[in-house]
């Protein structure tokens, strides 16, 4: 039986986060919370292999009490377990952090796992850091950005895009992928399936005690990642108006606001300096 671990991570709903201006993080205790989009296509991907194969999923997230959410979808979604890593010394954790913290959640966990997916990349943050820093801990080979993976006993097959080349690898497991949104489109959750999720409760938690990380490593003032600012952009609207014909008013435009709109409309304020130049 093939065992597959898949680490999400609940995210913000809001496109404007509420931020601790003193730690420079995130209050996710403000916003409501769901499944990473990309961390969702890997649980998918996770899916179609139990359904061609012999499998059990566990799902895994690091986060507050009410990460628990994305868990209890996942299981109703098809996930068999679920772990919770839940620690106030973890809170602050940078990408270092969290795949050090996963990487020893994992090991205490899913020693004998197979294959490990996350998704490519996170809503809130966008790094894609997490999947190969984790690989690093596990000391595993890994492949980032898959759209489609295959298994034929111990050897795993991936496609991806990078770079406008398609590329076929394979590697032999255990081994760790990050999950693209190209493919895997997620199944819809069913209410049976979260009836179920909710009745079984098969969602362990995971402290600082249990894992025993040294807390020089866990504490979110040993993240690698230092945050000096955080600030919101103010923009402000402002309407112009161009009076006179048609050609008076179109040009007076572009020598406003040409260098601002070059790139999108395609024009090179080189050639044309050149062409004033003849």
């Amino acid at each position: 039986m093939l065992k597959l671990v898949v680490c999400i991570k609940q995210v913000p709903m809001v496109t404007e986060l509420p931020w601790d201006e003193k730690t420079g993080t995130l209050r996710r205790d403000l916003a409501p919370g769901m499944m990473n989009p990309a961390c969702k296509h890997a649980l998918e991907a996770a899916l179609q292999i139990k359904g061609k194969n012999s499998a059990r999923i566990t799902a895994m997230t690091m986060g507050p009490p009410a990460a628990k959410s994305v868990l209890y979808e996942a299981l109703a979604m098809g996930a068999d377990s679920a772990i919770l890593i839940c620690d106030r010394i973890f809170a602050g954790s940078d990408t270092y952090a969290t795949s050090s913290i996963l990487s020893a959640a994992i090991k205490k966990q899913c020693p004998d796992f197979d294959i490990v997916l996350c998704g490519a990349y996170t809503s809130d943050s966008e790094t894609a850091q997490v999947g190969p820093q984790l690989a690093e801990n596990l000391d595993l080979p890994a492949v980032a950005y898959i759209e489609k993976l295959e298994i034929n006993g111990r050897k795993l097959r991936v496609r991806r895009l990078v770079d406008n080349f398609r590329e076929t690898l394979e590697m032999e497991c255990p081994a760790l992928v990050t999950v693209s949104m190209e493919n895997y489109l997620p199944r819809y959750t069913q209410l049976a399936g979260l009836e179920e999720a909710f009745r079984t409760n098969q969602i362990a938690v995971l402290d600082n005690k249990l894992l025993q990380i040294e807390s020089a490593r866990s504490e979110g003032q040993s993240s690698r990642t230092k945050v000096r600012r955080v600030f919101l952009r103010k923009t402000q609207k402002e309407n112009v108006y161009f009076m006179g014909n048609p050609s008076v008013a179109v040009t007076d435009f572009l020598n406003k606001y040409e260098r601002k709109i070059s790139t999108v409309i395609g024009k090179s304020i080189e050639g044309k300096e050149r062409t004033r130049g003849k």
